[in-house]
């Protein structure tokens, strides 16, 4: 099934993509069979109850039965697609869900930029060899990264469709988002929230490196901050 629908969603490149998928495929099945079912009803009805030669109008208060019925399957269905979705929530988005060696990396939202800073060689934010770069993600392949992040003015919202990661940035508040990628290759980044009159053009380039081309790279770029 996941993979006759893979037209539907992009090439998955994270470790999050199993548990996201599997989800989204889940609800999109349940939801398309009842939209199917009301349309079904909603036929039968109109040609049952069409209008006919000698037949009145007749008012009918409703069944107490049927909305018992269907208030407490569709309080079912929602109940169970919480308990299933509950996993793949508290690994993601859980206050202790980073793994302990995720690379860290600070992200500043600001209309309509990514302002991302990564740490020197001492492998820490907040020291003097950190170094900003905008609207360009760099990050290597089968690494956790974890990214702190703040908003300069308004909500924006970090997304990564390839990554299966989605992550408001709220102003005045400091928020984390971490992801593995899985692939070598460019993803896209985009603000999913509408954030302005330039929103359209928040985007920026992620680039998913081998472990030692992260490291040529990241060396040029600390090298470049100590020459200035």
């Amino acid at each position: 099934m996941r993979q006759a629908l893979s037209w539907m969603l992009p090439h998955g490149s994270s470790t999050f993509v199993g548990d996201i998928d599997w989800l989204y495929y889940m609800i999109l099945i349940i939801t398309g069979i009842a939209f199917v079912l009301v349309q079904v009803v909603l036929v039968w009805f109109l040609f049952k109850y069409r209008a006919k030669p000698g037949r009145k109008a007749v008012y009918v208060h409703g069944s107490n039965r049927a909305e018992i019925v269907w208030t407490s399957v569709t309080a079912i269905v929602v109940v169970m697609i919480g308990v299933l979705s509950a996993p793949a929530w508290g690994h993601i988005k859980g206050r202790e869900s980073p793994p302990k060696d995720a690379m860290p990396l600070a992200l500043l939202a600001k209309q309509f930029e990514w302002h991302i800073t990564y740490p020197g060689a001492d492998g820490k934010l907040g020291t003097s060899d950190d170094y900003t770069i905008r609207s360009q993600l760099h990050v290597p392949v089968n690494k956790p990264v974890v990214v702190n992040m703040q908003s300069e003015d308004v909500i924006h919202s970090f997304f990564i469709p390839s990554f299966r990661i989605k992550q408001d940035a709220v102003p005045g508040m400091h928020i984390r988002v971490w992801f593995q990628p899985t692939e070598v290759g460019t993803f896209e980044l985009g603000c999913a929230e509408l954030c302005g009159l330039g929103h359209y053009r928040m985007r920026a380039v992620v680039t998913v490196h081998s472990q030692e081309d992260y490291d040529r790279w990241a060396a040029e770029q600390s090298r470049a901050v100590a020459q200035r």
